[in-house]
């Protein structure tokens, strides 16, 4: 698998300060299939000082109608690398190619469009009575993403920062970084300007510590775990920086009397699956009416023996994350769920794979049914009444995601609006990629997508006449 071995920073490849490099593992055969620069705060710095910044003034000073024009470009070279990028998502994340090519590769593509669009199109000024008020760009960006969608992730970054005219650094997770630097080879044949994308691959409490913590950056937007999103608002904050921090979930799956019940749990246990489970809003607690449960526990044990490892299934990105969610299962036993499906046992001598899970009789106070596994496990919970689901679904440090499904919209709406949750799919809503995406409570702190995620890198101006 090819890889860069330097940085981009200021418009070309670099070497990077230090000899120190990072492994790539393919997550499905355990081998190395390539190594990146481990840079360190001197290469954040080349990034950010002698790069970021210098190229601010004029990037924030360009037209939108350039600005869109330039995202546009960028939009075509991710196109041209659509298949690449499917290939190379699936050697370092694990994932089948199908689920690369109809997700990874082309969601993307989708988003950038979508920034090209409303770059072209944002109103950037407006009058409030005798004020003139101006949306200008916040300045240096720093972009730390993680390995679960690794270009996705990138993109909802990258490209409103660019929209709203600032200038970016990223650190891609040192699990995915090949496909940030095919990214980067995107920036640099669309032909935007040097300085205003930069790539710093590297370890996170290194070149990500370094990029949070830097005098020259002006925003930190940041995908992960909860814990460490709280490291890096507290390191923004002494420094009175801005944040945008989309991080963990435990989204509920609340299926209504009435609801269509065979539907609701397949599409249930394909939105987990999907992605090995490690996606932070994936709906991995299902909730069933206590007169359903029996029927829907059959249903989902039927709907996961489809999902076979190796195949319709990937590994999980790491052999750390694969313990972690295995020790997840074991706990979930010993606490007193009953397994319908799966189990602890890797189901594969070589890869970091694990067995698709259900559980069944979980406890809303279970550790299974209160923390983010990240992995392909769904806990069935049962409720007795609508106040019942609605404690149980709001019963969580999280509120990222969830679903309700109903004998019709207006039901499943009326449940929604009671939930503590930035997002929540009525009866199977499909995917908006305009649609604001961020959390309640521990889930996180500003939006992702459309015009929201747009004004995440905004600051206002106010001209009094």
């Amino acid at each position: 698998m090819k890889a860069h071995d330097g940085m981009y920073i200021g418009g070309r490849w670099r070497p990077a300060a230090g000899q120190d490099t990072i492994p790539v593992v393919n997550p499905a055969d355990e081998q190395v299939i390539a190594h990146v620069p481990a840079g360190g705060p001197e290469d954040v710095d080349a990034a950010v000082r002698a790069a970021a910044r210098e190229a601010f003034p004029g990037w924030a000073a360009t037209p939108p109608a350039e600005r869109a024009a330039a995202i546009g470009a960028l939009r075509d070279a991710l196109v041209a690398r659509q298949e690449e990028i499917a290939e190379t998502v699936t050697a370092e994340l694990g994932s089948p190619l199908a689920l690369s090519q109809a997700v990874h590769a082309s969601l993307p593509v989708m988003v950038a469009g979508s920034y090209a669009e409303l770059a072209a199109s944002y109103a950037f000024e407006e009058k409030i009575g005798t004020s003139t008020v101006l949306l200008e760009p916040v300045g240096v960006v720093g972009a730390i993403t993680p390995w679960n969608y690794p270009l996705h992730q990138v993109v909802a970054k990258v490209a409103p920062a660019l929209a709203a005219g600032c200038t970016v650094v990223l650190k891609p997770a040192e699990d995915t970084p090949l496909t940030a630097q095919l990214f980067a080879d995107a920036v640099h044949e669309a032909g935007l300007p040097a300085g205003v994308f930069n790539l710093v691959t590297g370890l996170g409490p290194v070149a990500g510590q370094a990029l949070a913590a830097h005098e020259g950056v002006d925003l930190v937007s940041f995908t992960g775990s909860t814990a460490v999103g709280r490291q890096i608002g507290a390191t923004a904050g002494a420094a009175v920086k801005r944040v945008a921090l989309e991080l963990g979930g435990k989204s509920a799956n609340v299926i209504l009397p009435g609801a269509d019940l065979a539907k609701a749990v397949n599409v249930g246990i394909a939105n987990v699956m999907s992605n090995s489970g490690q996606t932070c809003s994936a709906w991995t607690r299902m909730l069933v009416h206590t007169a359903q449960y029996d029927e829907a526990v059959a249903l989902a044990a039927t709907a996961v023996a489809k999902y076979v490892p190796g195949e319709r299934v990937g590994p999980l990105v790491s052999a750390k994350q694969q313990q972690r969610v295995r020790g997840y299962i074991e706990k979930g036993v010993a606490e007193g769920a009953r397994l319908v499906a799966g189990g602890p046992d890797a189901p594969k001598e070589t890869g970091y794979y694990v067995s698709p899970t259900v559980f069944a009789d979980v406890a809303p106070e279970m550790t299974i049914a209160q923390e983010e596994i990240f992995g392909p496990v769904v806990a069935l919970l049962r409720y007795e009444d609508e106040d019942d689901a609605l404690r149980i679904a709001n019963g969580t440090v999280y509120g990222l995601g969830g679903a309700v499904w109903a004998a019709d919209d207006a039901t499943a709406v009326a449940f929604a609006r009671r939930m503590d949750t930035g997002q929540v799919d009525i009866n199977g809503g499909r995917f908006n990629p305009l649609a604001p995406f961020g959390g309640y409570k521990q889930s996180g702190v500003g939006r992702e997508l459309g015009p929201h995620g747009l004004s995440e890198y905004l600051q206002t101006k106010s001209l009094q006449f």
